[in-house]
């Protein structure tokens, strides 16, 4: 009974909020449980790079404002030959992906 009341509580509580907090909720408990994302970058309509198992890309902030910079930043793993596969050699690395990039991040379906 207990559950029961603390899941329709958590439900109200949920439903109250704005979809924007309900967006930052959501954002933040994939945050804690992580993701398999898929960052690919675009010149044009040619894909130039792609990143595997992206857990999350976050807005850089300035250090003494506190301001949102003109970046995103993550962790992945480069594909380096473009086969939406980890290979052998492929390794997690750090990198940046400026405001004016041409860049597709979502779940990965495999």
């Amino acid at each position: 009974m207990k559950r029961i009341l603390l899941l329709l509580l958590a439900t109200v509580a949920l439903a109250s909020c704005t979809q924007e907090r309900q967006n930052q909720i959501r954002r933040e408990i994939q945050n804690w449980t992580g993701n398999d994302g898929v960052l690919e970058i675009y010149a044009g309509s040619q894909l130039v790079r792609r990143f595997l198992k992206v857990d999350k890309l976050s807005t850089a902030l300035g250090t003494d404002d506190g301001a949102p910079r003109e970046y995103r930043f993550g962790y992945g793993v480069l594909d380096e030959n473009l086969n939406g596969q980890v290979d052998p050699g492929e390794r997690r690395i750090y990198f940046e992906v400026g405001g004016f990039a041409t860049y597709v991040f979502f779940d990965n379906p495999r």
